[in-house]
């Protein structure tokens, strides 16, 4: 008798799915008005920060956010990340300067920081080897249809009440995240209190010599992107897009079309082909960016850097956790 091929589509595993979408829409809700926003505190010279500073912190905390998914559990941390979110979209209208958006907007990154990096442990966990890279695909597929639903869905909720209500929106979002994760069992079966010494990093905990070659290709994949994210709330507005998160919309949808196979290709026929075609389509469609010169041109443009984005996510995902050790996929 042949034995029944592990599962991939689990409660627990469905849960985290829609965790990670309600985490990531509620973060990007936000993202197309914020520098309307910070224009009105008197920052228009300091938009490219909205994304730079939060990007910065995601980065300067993942170290951390790995070594204490990989001690004290991956349900705790994915909990705090989206505590973060839960917290600022609080204090977003309680802001009268631009210092204090801007340090805002620093602490925010600690969530993307923490949240996915647990996630994508928890999913390693759960997922059948065989089938990590369709499992972390799915992942991100659910992280960008909250992406692709919620930037148009957060313009249109300005547009027609106010700024406070979407940041309130945005918090309650994040909050029904969090009721969901504190149902996941934990995976991690050793686990230990939180202790301040956890803080402490090695060498070898900032820098893994085994990630280092996803870490790379992960940075120049999403360096472009990091600076479009900036100038295209004002580039819709100039193209006369009145709301101005039909970008990310278009984008995010597109991303999910390709994500829903490339991360299945990457099993069959490896990272490698898959990530070569992918950056290839994301050189393309930068390309195509830079050339727009209507409404429509940019929303074409968005799907085709989409569609790029949604073949190299779930491959590169997947490449990092297959060079990592069990006891610290957190890490990676």
């Amino acid at each position: 008798m042949i034995a029944a091929a592990p599962r991939l589509y689990t409660l627990p595993f469905g849960l985290l799915c829609l965790s990670q979408m309600l985490f990531a829409s509620s973060f990007t809700m936000i993202l197309p008005e914020l520098p309307s926003y910070l224009s009105s505190l008197g920052g228009e010279d300091f938009k490219g920060l909205i994304i730079a500073l939060f990007t910065l912190t995601a980065g300067l905390s993942r170290p951390f956010s790995g070594k204490l998914s990989d001690t004290v559990g991956r349900v705790p941390i994915m909990i705090f990340g989206t505590l973060v979110c839960v917290v600022c979209s609080l204090l977003y209208p309680l802001i009268s300067s631009v210092l204090g958006f801007l340090l805002l907007r620093f602490f925010h990154g600690l969530s993307t920081g923490f949240k996915p990096t647990a996630s994508t442990a928890y999913v390693a966990d759960i997922a059948p080897p065989a089938r990590r890279g369709e499992a972390l695909g799915i992942l991100s597929m659910s992280m960008n249809m909250g992406g692709a639903l919620a930037p148009a869905f957060g313009s249109w909720l300005a547009q027609a009440t106010s700024l406070n209500t979407m940041f309130m929106v945005s918090s309650g979002v994040a909050l029904l995240s969090i009721a969901i994760l504190v149902g996941l069992r934990e995976t991690l079966s050793k686990k230990e209190p939180f202790h301040p010494r956890l803080l402490i990093l090695s060498r070898k905990e900032v820098i893994e010599p085994s990630a280092l070659d996803p870490a790379v290709v992960t940075a120049l994949v999403y360096l472009g992107y990091g600076a479009l994210l900036t100038v295209i709330p004002d580039q819709s507005e100039y193209f006369g897009l009145r709301n101005k998160g039909w970008f990310f919309s278009i984008f995010t949808l597109f991303s999910l079309v390709s994500r829903f196979v490339s991360g299945k290709m990457s099993d069959r026929y490896g990272r490698a082909p898959v990530l070569k075609i992918g950056m290839f389509l994301v050189a393309i469609s930068m390309a195509l960016m830079g050339a727009v010169q209507s409404g429509a041109g940019l929303l074409i443009a968005s799907a085709a850097l989409g569609f790029a984005h949604g073949v190299v996510g779930p491959a590169l995902f997947a490449w990092a956790i297959d060079r990592s050790v069990d006891e610290r996929r957190g890490g990676r």
